[in-house]
């Protein structure tokens, strides 16, 4: 991988969150960088369903006054796919930004938490030095849950933990025990062992699961056992709290 010569002007490179889901629980600022930056660059899927960051962009957007810039994350853990993908993901930016146009990458969530931006920006400054990248912080679909369900994650000395969800039953399960609260993130694809290891904890009625929190296609669930052999999407989290 080499390191490429800098034009005189470059594009800055801004991560804006955009929250979990409600287009009001966006900051003053990242409204005003996606209203001012010319280029918007935003997580899209190959196929299917529509970019979930984009939809709650275009609130405050209008994409035929902006150059739109859809990019496409592997998921595989394949190196070699991987550093293909990811350099043609830092190009598709870097064609921007070699022209002296500032891009705002839209993330849902917060850019510095769990985001891709984390790895287009580290990716991007390897190949790129002189790009100056800042983020705006953006509140995460786990403040997101706690405000929904109503459910304090921490008081006082108590202990709060973020983990992402794995078919690592005895790391799940110590999670458990070594916090107060935990949040498993991206719990969709093993729920039917998080809710086995919940029962065996005696801890179902201490759990509950939220899946696009805050939007308009939120969905709730008090009752975690309901979701036993359901998959309710890749935006799913849920919450324990002892």
């Amino acid at each position: 991988m080499s390191v490429q010569a800098e034009p005189a002007v470059i594009g800055q490179l801004y991560g804006v969150g955009i929250g979990p889901g409600d287009p009001e629980l966006i900051t003053v600022k990242a409204f005003r960088l996606m209203k001012e930056t010319p280029v918007i660059a935003y997580p899209k899927k190959r196929m299917g369903e529509k970019s979930y960051a984009l939809t709650i962009a275009e609130t405050y957007i209008n994409p035929t006054e902006k150059e739109m810039l859809g990019l496409v994350f592997p998921m595989t853990r394949d190196r070699e796919v991987l550093e293909r993908e990811w350099d043609r993901t830092v190009d598709a930016v870097w064609e921007h930004l070699s022209r002296g146009k500032n891009v705002a990458f839209v993330t849902e969530g917060d850019p510095m938490l769990y985001s891709t931006f984390i790895h287009l920006s580290r990716r991007l400054r390897q190949r790129h030095p002189g790009v100056d990248v800042f983020s705006v912080p953006g509140i995460s679909s786990i403040n997101g849950a706690a405000s929904r369900l109503d459910l304090p994650l921490a008081d006082g000395d108590e202990q709060v933990a973020i983990i992402p969800a794995t078919e690592d039953r005895e790391r799940m399960k110590k999670a458990l025990q070594d916090h107060d609260a935990v949040v498993f993130l991206k719990v969709a694809k093993v729920m039917d062992l998080m809710i086995d290891l919940l029962k065996e904890m005696e801890l179902t009625d201490r759990a509950m699961v939220a899946a696009k929190v805050t939007s308009d296609q939120e969905r709730i669930w008090r009752r975690v056992e309901e979701l036993k052999g359901q998959n309710p999407g890749y935006l799913t989290l849920m919450v324990v709290r002892k």
